[in-house]
Formats: structure tokens, C-alpha cells, sequence
């Protein structure tokens, strides 16, 4: 069984009307979160608008979040950086906020050769005592971690996962091949879940869970269960939902979304910006199947 669960989402940070991170809402949500399907939650992340926090905003959100949820869903807090220094003591303070783990990105811009990475991951999983979950995503960050070098990573005692984003599922497939069988290799893009896992990854790191957090663990659920063809029924009507979630870049739509079901989410930081009138339609008509049901559970 997966160290966090088949369904992590990468929450959202709440804002407030002046820009300030809500940690009041943030505590609500990601308590709500855990109720509905999420077995474990990536602070800070990418979709929780990560290059615009501070690390003092960081270190504050990971202390709310833990007491939160105990119990309920795993806290893993996104620590990495395209400066290993800086993560490796980013991690160390999110330690001693009592999370569960920490998500390292591959370090962008700079873009370091395979043998870099590994010294890098190395280096941030030396300092901490818990597990590290490796972020793969090539599209934002310019560097791709092979399948070669993770797997040279999977060997160090708490570097237990990665979060795969790199959309090629040869790669994925060959991947999952050379780690070993506890090495938790988790979908980072929705539409991949159930392919995923069906060459043996073990759930998915989620945006769309914000909204169908429950359904996209039953979807989990049944394929570990071996019901796959209700896993599929799921998986196909998930699809619409994470279309309009992706439209624009993450996590504009999604934070649009949570607004029109109560939660006080705020506008994205600059440079992101809000949806344009035709952009909220789209995604009000693709949000419609699940608007009664979530206003009922907020």
C-alpha cells in the first residue's frame, strides 16, 4: 500500500482581498479535503501557487495544516528549489512542523545534468528523517529525471516515491520496472490516473480531487479492488471535469472552481492571472454535474 495513499491533492492556497495567504480558510479546506476522498495533501506545491509564497508563508501554512488533519490525510510539504542549499534547510523547518513528508521538484532553470540531480535529491533526503517524494515534471521545470537516475535514488532509505508528470507513459512504464515494488510511483497529471496505475503506479497526486476528491478514490479504489471496469466508468466521466481544470494554467481554473462552492479561495498571485468572462463559462458548464452536490457538502 502506497506510504500516502491513492488520492493526494495538491491543495490550493487560500488568499485573502489584500493578497495575504488565508490560513483561517486554508485550515478549512484542507480539513474538508480530508473528509472527501483525499488520503493525503501537498502543501505549497505548484498548484498551491508555490514561486509566489514566502518561506516564512510556507512554514506558517505547513504548522496550520498538520494539526488540521492529523489523523485524517498525510501532510507533505513542497520544499524543493532549483537551490539545494535553500531546499535542504526549507526541508529541515518543515520537519520540525510535524509533516509527514516532503515533495522536491526537479530544479528548474538551471537545468543540472542526471548526475546533479541525484545529488541534489541526496542531499535534501541526508538532512530530514522523513520521507522525500520526488516531483518529476519536465514540462515546467526543463530537466527530466530518468527513469535511470530515479532509480539510483530509490536505493537511499527515504527517498520513497516520485510524482511522475512527464506524460510519457513508455518512460513511466520503464520506470516502474527498475524501482523497487515499495517505491511509490503516484500519477502527477489527473487524465493519467487509471493508465497509470494500470502498469502499476499507486494512485495519483490530484488537482481535480479538489472537486471530486470522493469519486476519484472510488475510481482508485475499484481498480486496486480489481473492478476495473467501474474504475473506467469513473475515469471516463472525470474526463470533462479535468479538461476544464486544465484549459487555462493550473490553478486558475481550480481555484475559480472552489469560489463557486463556498470556500474563499481568492484570486491567483500575479502573474497569474483571473479567467476572462469566456473562460468562466466553459468552465461553469463543465462544473454544473457537481455544483448541487458539493454546495450541500461545504
Amino acid at each position: 500500500m502506497a506510504r500516502f495513499g491513492p488520492v493526494v491533492t495538491a491543495m490550493i492556497t487560500p488568499m485573502r482581498e489584500d493578497g495575504g495567504v488565508d490560513f483561517v480558510e486554508a485550515r478549512r479546506l484542507a480539513s474538508w479535503l480530508a473528509d472527501h476522498g483525499s488520503t493525503g495533501l501537498v502543501l505549497a506545491g505548484t498548484t498551491g501557487e508555490s514561486p509566489t509564497l514566502t518561506d516564512a508563508e510556507k512554514i506558517k501554512l505547513f504548522e496550520e495544516i498538520v494539526p488540521a488533519v492529523r489523523g485524517r490525510a498525510k501532510v507533505i510539504a513542497n520544499t524543493g528549489g532549483n537551490d539545494t542549499h535553500h531546499s535542504v534547510e526549507l526541508s529541515k523547518r518543515a520537519q520540525a512542523c510535524g509533516v509527514d513528508a516532503v515533495l522536491a521538484v526537479g530544479p528548474y532553470y538551471n537545468k543540472p545534468p542526471q548526475a546533479g540531480l541525484i545529488e541534489h535529491f541526496s542531499a535534501i533526503a541526508d538532512a530530514v528523517d522523513i520521507p522525500v517524494m520526488i516531483y518529476n515534471i519536465p514540462g515546467r521545470t526543463a530537466v527530466n529525471i530518468l527513469p535511470e537516475t530515479l532509480a539510483t535514488l530509490s536505493d537511499h532509505p527515504r527517498i520513497a516515491g516520485v510524482k511522475e508528470s512527464s506524460g510519457d507513459l513508455m518512460q513511466i512504464g520503464e520506470l516502474i520496472t527498475k524501482v523497487p515494488k515499495d517505491f511509490d510511483v503516484y500519477s502527477g497529471d489527473d487524465h493519467l490516473t487509471l493508465p497509470i496505475m494500470a502498469i502499476g503506479g499507486c494512485g495519483i497526486v490530484s488537482v481535480a480531487s479538489h472537486v471530486a476528491g470522493d469519486e476519484i478514490r472510488a475510481m482508485c479504489d475499484s481498480y486496486a479492488d480489481g473492478d476495473v471496469a467501474r474504475a473506467a466508468d469513473v475515469h471516463q466521466a472525470l474526463l470533462p471535469l479535468i479538461k476544464a481544470l486544465f484549459a487555462v494554467t493550473s490553478p486558475i481554473p481550480v481555484k475559480a472552481a472552489m469560489q463557486r462552492f463556498g470556500f474563499e479561495t481568492g484570486r491567483c498571485r500575479p502573474p497569474l492571472c483571473a479567467l476572462t468572462k469566456d473562460q468562466e463559462r466553459a468552465l461553469d458548464r463543465a462544473l454544473e454535474p457537481w455544483l448541487t452536490r458539493m454546495r450541500t457538502a461545504v
